[in-house]
């Protein structure tokens, strides 16, 4: 089983800054990706950026060039630096990772999820 925890979500100005961390705990042996999702009210959750055990990272569209996924797999953690954040960006941030065991097969776990707001 894997635990997640998300910590940085807060208030930003458009344009400003924030970055989010994500630390995993359990069996964090069998993690083969990490990722970072969201979801504004009344819309679905949607994924931001993954980063996978190789160091290989994807990202959404809507914020290429702008959030930059890293993680630091001796601490278990990934973080997600988000810059000229946009009123759009509004939403609760969600950890994902994803696990993989020849008994268990894949499994996904979830953070409890951190609120970011843009607005000025």
């Amino acid at each position: 089983q894997v635990q997640l925890v998300e910590t940085g979500g807060g208030l930003v100005q458009p344009g400003g800054s924030l970055r989010l961390s994500c630390a995993a705990s359990g069996s964090i042996f069998s993690i083969i990706a990490m990722g970072w999702y969201r979801q504004a009210p009344g819309k679905q959750r949607e994924l931001v950026a993954i980063f996978s055990d190789n160091g290989s990272t994807n990202y959404a569209d809507s914020v290429k060039g702008r959030f930059t996924i890293s993680g630091d797999n001796a601490k278990n953690t990934v973080d997600l630096q988000m810059n000229s954040l946009k009123p759009e960006d509004t939403a609760v941030y969600y950890c994902n990772g994803e696990t993989s065991g020849v008994s268990s097969g894949r499994n996904y776990y979830w953070g409890q999820g951190t609120q970011v707001t843009v607005s000025s």
